[in-house]
């Protein structure tokens, strides 16, 4: 086990999702979560190395595809990779996400592919996680992955704001209280740079959580669908059976204004559990 901080988080009813922003995140519903403890921060560069020195594993942006996922590839579309965001060198369209490159070679230790590593980001929230890698941390870790409902739960922090600190996204003018992108996405940088931070940079939640929003998208293990209308899951395919997309949270460092306003509780994206970026980490939580 890593020795993780955990918190309590009280169970209870509580408001979820939100109709001002974007239509998946809609209607807004009652959901009820019983008590948790959950990691006070996204899972690290450092309790994921002590994870995979004890446990030997590889992640999935570490193997080649295989099997019926590799038929009719070339061997280089098979090879070990992972999504690594590609700063533009000029204007581009937001429209079209030309800023995602598959780099071979890029994994939780090295994050910009081969040549990078790790030196200063050990307290980084880890990414290039798929939800398979997560989840084998998370059992080993001595817990599990939070549903949709728990995360956006003590994401709010007891608030039902639609940001952690309010209704605002910058409170008197200042700059947001989150690892973000901020504006002019994606070629005007924000102060510092842009990635991923130390955890724990900005204040925590009424719940004593940090980087709930920005830093890093966060796995869950509840099915994507499109709204939160039960009716509106899609239907499976029988002729194309294929793992659900699961539901992400939180946003990233690459929410800006002007482009993924997600840096709320509620907003929430699907991703294909067998995929991994360069923005997506995940925390865990234990029955309390």
């Amino acid at each position: 086990m890593s020795g993780a901080e955990r918190v309590r988080v009280p169970g209870g009813r509580f408001a979820m999702g939100d109709d001002r922003f974007y239509a998946e995140e809609a209607p807004v519903v009652t959901a009820e979560v019983a008590a948790l403890a959950v990691d006070v921060a996204p899972v690290t560069n450092r309790r994921f190395a002590a994870f995979v020195d004890a446990t030997g594993h590889v992640t999935t942006a570490e193997r080649p595809l295989s099997g019926l996922a590799a038929l009719g590839r070339s061997a280089a579309d098979v090879a070990p990779a992972s999504a690594v965001f590609v700063l533009p060198t000029g204007p581009v369209d937001l429209a079209e996400v030309t800023w995602w490159r598959l780099v071979p070679g890029a994994c939780w230790h090295a994050p910009e592919g081969p040549g990078s590593d790790l030196d200063g980001r050990l307290d980084h929230p880890v990414v290039h996680v798929s939800a398979e890698d997560a989840l084998a941390f998370a059992a080993w870790d001595g817990g599990r992955l939070p549903t949709e409902a728990e995360w956006e739960h003590a994401a709010r922090g007891g608030s039902a704001t639609a940001y952690p600190w309010g209704e605002e996204a910058r409170p008197d003018g200042v700059a947001v209280p989150a690892v973000v992108w901020g504006s002019g996405f994606p070629t005007r940088l924000p102060a510092g740079g842009w990635g991923t931070r130390p955890v724990g940079a900005h204040p925590a939640n009424g719940f004593g959580l940090v980087d709930v929003v920005g830093q890093v998208w966060e796995w869950t293990t509840t099915p994507y669908a499109g709204s939160h209308t039960p009716c509106c899951a899609p239907p499976a395919d029988p002729l194309a059976p294929r793992r659900p997309d699961l539901v992400l949270k939180g946003g990233s460092f690459l929410c800006a204004d002007e482009y993924c306003h997600r840096y709320r509780p509620a907003a929430r994206i699907p991703m294909e559990p067998g995929s991994s970026s360069a923005n997506v980490g995940f925390r865990v939580v234990q029955n309390s």
